[in-house]
């Protein structure tokens, strides 16, 4: 594959200083005023159309080029966690309790330097759409800006994503085809007993018991009533139970997650865990409920466009190697609503700042280190700016190859 010469980026030291700008003034989901204020300017100053106001801190700018009438959608998220950052150079958090933790700085850095690079070299054909998403982490942004009419007002073709990959090698990109990161449901299962004195437990029902032996009963539900071919996980996270070291209680709680790749999965999964409750409620004389939350669907890319998008990160001269056969993530990512809407493609770019952690699909052999500070999630990550433009270079390859001139 001919691989295009790298971007010439005059403006990456601007681009690095914005990037942990926005790192030092994390805002949390739908909270995100200053990063979208950042964020429009950088695009009015880039000469885009910009929109605002999509599910409240949304931000959209739309840069047209020649007299094409196809339309695409490049997407970013900007929401930090609620997470105490334990970094101590110059650009850490600035907000107590809040930070960027999962990279979000960087993907909207990325993204405007792609805007302002297209906008000063626009040697494509059509309209490409910059959407920068609030509220990616767990509160289904996403979702939020399509029902405020995202897709109605900018009717993209498709619509592609990406997100950094600490477990990849800098200068890596990952595209798959289908499945790319899995759908969540949150668990809550209520053990109702009869609480009594812990001396005399014959005299009540102890939820405890009940419960402890519905934990282990849920394991069975990926091994005993799922295709050993089906891919599932269930996870109890957290128990509640009792305030006293000598009394029983009267119930238990239950929280965790169910997630997959697929919605028939999901449901004979709930029905199994339904099930399992029913069973070992009645082993014990104890009443169990159990309520299931839906939370974001699999993130599905379609063939064509990850086949698209690998094309365009064959010839980005700034990335090394394409992988197509890596195992997807069982974590879960909003722009499965998206996806759902228009076809397109979430791709991971390598960070190169972690051991291997698991969560894609590549776990650490017995003896290797463990990750380190720098993945997701923890309060010692930090965006690689060594990324910026690679990730830069591939959002032009990929308009380049979606839109040509």
């Amino acid at each position: 594959m001919l691989r295009r010469e790298p971007l010439s980026l005059p403006f990456l030291s601007e681009l690095i200083a914005l990037r942990r700008d926005l790192h030092k003034y994390p805002e949390l989901a739908f909270q995100e005023e200053r990063t979208a204020d950042r964020v429009a300017r950088e695009l009015e100053r880039y000469g885009l159309a910009v929109s605002r106001g999509l599910a409240k801190t949304g931000v959209v700018g739309v840069l047209r080029a020649k007299s094409g009438r196809r339309m695409i959608g490049l997407r970013a998220d900007m929401d930090a966690l609620p997470l105490a950052e334990e970094n101590q150079f110059a650009h850490r958090s600035a907000h107590t309790g809040c930070m960027h933790a999962c990279g979000h700085d960087g993907h909207t850095a990325m993204l405007l330097g792609a805007a302002r690079y297209l906008a000063e070299h626009p040697d494509f054909d059509g309209t490409v759409v910059f959407i920068f998403q609030p509220a990616e982490e767990a509160e289904g942004g996403a979702s939020a800006m399509i029902a405020d009419g995202l897709f109605a007002r900018f009717p993209v073709e498709s619509v592609y994503g990406l997100h950094n990959w600490p477990d990849l090698p800098a200068g890596t990109l990952a595209v798959h085809r289908g499945a790319v990161m899995a759908g969540t449901c949150r668990l809550a299962i209520r053990v109702e007993g009869r609480g009594c004195h812990a001396a005399i437990p014959h005299q009540g029902i102890d939820p405890i018991v009940a419960a402890s032996h519905l934990v282990t009963q849920l394991q069975t539900v990926k091994s005993r009533f799922l295709s050993p071919l089906e891919q599932a996980v269930i996870s109890v996270t957290r128990m509640e139970a009792g305030s006293a070291w000598n009394v029983i209680p009267d119930a238990a709680d239950l929280f965790g997650t169910l997630r997959s790749f697929d919605e028939d999965v999901e449901n004979r999964a709930e029905a199994a865990i339904a099930q399992l409750c029913r069973g070992v409620a009645a082993s014990f004389g104890a009443e169990i409920s159990v309520a299931f939350d839906r939370r974001y669907p699999p993130t599905i890319n379609h063939a064509q466009s990850a086949e698209q998008c690998r094309r365009a990160a064959e010839r980005c001269a700034e990335i090394h190697q394409t992988l197509t056969g890596l195992l997807p993530a069982m974590t879960a990512e909003d722009f499965s609503y998206m996806l759902q809407e228009r076809p397109g493609c979430y791709v991971w770019l390598g960070n190169g700042q972690a051991e291997k952690t698991g969560i894609s699909g590549q776990a650490a052999k017995e003896g290797e280190k463990k990750p380190t500070p720098s993945a997701l999630h923890s309060p010692r990550y930090d965006f690689n700016d060594a990324i910026l433009p690679i990730g830069v270079a591939y959002w032009v390859s990929l308009v380049k190859e979606l839109l040509p001139p």
